[in-house]
């Protein structure tokens, strides 16, 4: 295996669609509801970016199109992966990456600025994010219990089994961002510190 050394966000986002549509034909359409639906746990793109990308990857012969009938003016492309593709989308997914730069985090950024904000203002932003993680943990419980009721991810090697690791790993996210918004919270109503035990292993 290689190691890539590099992060290009956009032609990465060109292995998420190689990947989708390797999985099945695809139109548009259909990879913006999965790109929605389950990718946003850990990646995100816009319609303004899946579009160009789209044609990018036809003209290096990545993909390929057919024109299907919808409606009597309306025509929709359903794209295959080609063999070309399929090389490319497997030589890409054999490859072990460096970690990548920290994710941004504006709510984070604010908090290293703390000392310009009284309490009550630290607790009230600190309250309203706790409101919105436990809303998206709520929604990712959700998912996950609609994920193990209708999907077999016995097979390691399945689509249903990537969904269910990547899924559980966003749950497992959220749920490590509550503990630490909690503690803050009560360390800033009770002036104490909650300190890491840094000899406990992790």
């Amino acid at each position: 295996m290689t190691i890539r050394k590099g992060l290009d966000t956009m032609r990465t986002l060109k292995y998420a669609i190689l990947g989708l549509i390797n999985r099945e034909t695809m139109t548009g359409y259909d990879l913006m509801k999965v790109f929605n639906m389950e990718l946003v746990n850990f990646w995100y793109a816009k319609h303004s970016q899946i579009y160009p990308e789209l044609k990018k990857l036809t003209d290096e012969g990545m993909i390929t199109y057919q024109i299907l009938p919808e409606g009597d003016k309306l025509r929709k492309k359903s794209y295959s992966i080609t063999e070309k593709g399929k090389q490319d989308f497997h030589n890409w997914i054999l490859q072990q990456d460096l970690l990548e730069p920290t994710p941004k985090d504006i709510f984070r950024l604010k908090a290293y600025f703390i000392e310009s904000l009284s309490n009550q203002e630290i607790l009230a932003h600190f309250n309203y994010q706790l409101s919105q993680r436990q809303q998206k943990l709520a929604k990712l419980q959700n998912n996950m219990e609609l994920l193990l009721a209708s999907k077999d991810i016995s097979k390691i090697q399945s689509p249903e089994y990537g969904d269910y690791i990547v899924l559980k790993s966003a749950i497992k996210r959220e749920k490590s961002y509550l503990e630490w918004l909690n503690e803050c919270i009560e360390e800033v109503t009770t002036d104490t510190r909650i300190f890491i035990d840094e000899r406990r292993p992790i």
